[in-house]
């Protein structure tokens, strides 16, 4: 069984969804699988459009720093097959519905991560 890196974001900044993505990358290059559950309004970070997210860094200025993107890290997490939950709470607070999530997002509220998650650590960002 592999060790499993669980992460949870609580809120709408850009900033440490970023990071979380970037984390999520790099336990998964180290072998680790990645649970990581969006609640309130981070669920912006699981849309298709994560226009929703505070304080956004645009994705060619980080390339021209040479800094990885929002959109192909979060993409990587995903190939790589890291598992992204959306809270059903946070979407009622948004707004946003299933459907505006990227495809393979699953749907469930906080008591399924945690159950995942067990005694296990939760990093929170």
């Amino acid at each position: 069984m592999r060790p499993v890196c669980f992460l949870t974001l609580a809120d709408d900044s850009w900033q440490r969804a970023h990071y979380a993505f970037i984390v999520a990358a790099g336990a998964l290059s180290l072998g680790r699988d990645v649970v990581l559950f969006a609640g309130g309004r981070s669920v912006h970070a699981l849309a298709k459009d994560w226009s929703g997210l505070a304080s956004i860094v645009p994705d060619d200025e980080l390339a021209s720093r040479n800094v990885a993107g929002f959109e192909d890290l979060r993409t990587a997490v995903m190939e790589l097959g890291g598992v992204f939950m959306a809270c059903e709470a946070g979407l009622k607070l948004t707004g946003l519905r299933a459907g505006d999530l990227l495809d393979g997002v699953q749907v469930r509220g906080v008591v399924t991560f945690l159950e995942q998650a067990g005694d296990r650590p939760i990093l929170g960002l």
